[in-house]
């Protein structure tokens, strides 16, 4: 069912909110200026300082249109993302079933709460020289990441957290069905831990996404060999030249 008016512009203001776009803090991330640059933050191209997401306007647009395509299709399943920093996507995710009135759909936020792992490279080749773990702005506290919820009033019992390693926490995570899976881990590693955890909950018709396949080789090939070993063959769509998500079949 679409949003009323005021449905519409409290979903475009968590948006504004969520990305930094209306208080335009700088950025902190090793190749951008600490200018705000709107070009960059529209694209999801550099790393808040303050904002709670940085994946940028078409992929935070993305997480909405899945939204409303599983809750217009009665697609089954919780929603879940594995990495999610300051927690903007989830967030957004549960203003979202807050805008349309559900209350029988969970947002899962699942990390470490402590920055990304070191690489295994004997286990995970293509992880070889990442760098991730080394920047101390990817670590974000889970008390951090509950507060951020709470600022919106988004905290309660339709929000869960995950903390832990993936290969650690995903396995046994209670979620019996997902209508979405939102993958940001990064790296080959992180990424094939969830969609071995995580994919066999999808719904037929739930929606998978992958926030680095575009920018991380490791991401990409861990996607296209799990996608391979599965002979999964829902087609890939581009969001925004990083992030891809998937229907599936």
């Amino acid at each position: 069912m679409p949003l009323s008016e005021i449905g519409e512009r409290y979903i475009d203001l968590m948006e504004s909110c969520i990305l930094g776009l209306i208080y335009r803090d700088p950025a902190q991330d090793p190749w951008s200026e600490a200018a705000f640059d709107m070009e960059k933050r529209l694209r999801g191209l550099d790393w808040p300082l303050k904002a709670h997401s940085m994946i940028g306007k078409a992929r935070m647009q993305n997480v909405r249109a899945a939204v409303e395509h599983v809750l217009e299709n009665n697609v089954p399943g919780d929603f879940i993302e594995t990495g999610v920093w300051r927690g903007g996507a989830c967030i957004f995710m549960r203003a979202l079933l807050k805008a349309h009135g559900v209350t029988d759909r969970i947002v899962w936020a699942a990390d470490s709460f402590e920055g990304l792992p070191a690489p295994d490279p004997e286990r995970y080749g293509a992880d070889a020289g990442d760098p991730h773990h080394t920047f101390s702005q990817l670590a974000v506290t889970l008390e951090e990441v509950r507060e951020n919820f709470a600022v919106y009033g988004l905290l309660d019992d339709q929000v869960r957290f995950l903390k832990g390693w993936f290969k650690d926490t995903l396995p046994a995570c209670p979620v019996e069905r997902l209508a979405i899976l939102r993958l940001d881990g990064d790296m080959y590693e992180s990424t094939m831990d969830a969609l071995k955890a995580l994919f066999h909950k999808v719904s037929p018709g739930g929606i998978v996404i992958v926030d680095d396949y575009g920018a991380v080789a490791g991401c990409r090939q861990a996607v296209d060999d799990f996608r391979g070993a599965n002979a999964i063959a829902s087609t890939i769509r581009a969001i925004d030249g990083l992030g891809v998500y998937w229907i599936k079949s």
